[in-house]
């Protein structure tokens, strides 16, 4: 080998030997292609709403390696179905590519109950479902203040907040209906500016009902009250009631009105 190499030109031995590189590094560079599968791709199937192991089964059989993510709970999906995959279907990658799976968990979480009471129904609906709980019923009870949460329910018992919960919980509702549990005297409004009326009936929890202005009556605000509905004083002569939430109607004039004599409950102001 040595005498064939030294009865050889120089310059016959260095071709042959750039030549064998060459070919060296062709035989390198085509073996890590089909090593690596380099410029073979496939098209990602659609998993998302299979059940995880169908998934894994599909991906697997294509070539893809699977990993799961993320869980996330939906009570209204079954346990452990795909809900979301990443590279997303039809996508084309290489072989051998990882695809993430977001799967619903196969059990309900614990989360600490929110603080409802006092809340408006709406606002407290709102919370339950940024909470992943269920509005299951509401309930009402004699109070004034209407449509505000008096009291949360779980099971028919009282919950307090922070209690542990499992998501997708039903929770029931206590709010009031607008109707106080107690009886108040009507308080006495003639003569009053409608300002006035607003702070005393505002004052007993009680609500202002009509408003009924004379035709001349301009500034509202500075209106006075010649007539009520209820009123004070009842035909026979006695103390009307009142509940909290309920109503009363007043009727406005542009001058303060004289009280007659024989009746403590209308006069006309003109």
């Amino acid at each position: 080998m040595f005498k064939f190499l030294t009865t050889r030109p120089l310059w016959v031995n260095i071709l042959a030997g750039v030549g064998i590189l060459i070919l060296l590094l062709l035989l390198f560079l085509g073996s890590l292609d089909l090593l690596t599968r380099h410029g073979k791709v496939l098209k990602i199937p659609q998993v998302t709403g299979l059940s995880l192991a169908e998934a894994k089964k599909t991906l697997q059989m294509q070539g893809f390696e699977v990993l799961i993510q993320d869980s996330i709970y939906f009570d209204t999906i079954p346990p452990q179905q795909v809900i979301k995959q990443f590279p997303e279907a039809d996508n084309l990658v290489k072989v051998n590519r990882t695809v993430y799976l977001t799967i619903n968990r196969a059990v309900a979480p614990f989360i600490d109950m929110p603080n409802l009471v006092s809340m408006s129904s709406r606002n407290a609906g709102l919370v339950l479902r940024q909470y992943g709980l269920k509005l299951e019923d509401t309930v009402y009870k004699p109070d004034f203040a209407r449509n505000s949460v008096l009291d949360v329910l779980y099971k028919g018992e009282s919950i307090k907040p922070g209690t542990k919960i499992q998501q997708g919980s039903g929770i029931t509702l206590v709010l009031g209906n607008g109707i106080g549990t107690s009886d108040l005297p009507v308080p006495d409004l003639f003569g009053l500016t409608y300002r006035q009326v607003r702070a005393v009936l505002d004052s007993g929890n009680m609500i202002l009902g009509a408003v009924v202005p004379d035709a001349n009556v301009t500034d509202t605000a500075s209106a006075f009250v010649y007539r009520q509905s209820p009123p004070q004083i009842n035909d026979e002569m006695k103390p009307n009631h009142i509940r909290q939430g309920q109503s009363i109607d007043v009727w406005l004039s542009v001058q303060r009105p004289d009280r007659k004599v024989d009746t403590t409950t209308t006069v006309t102001p003109r």
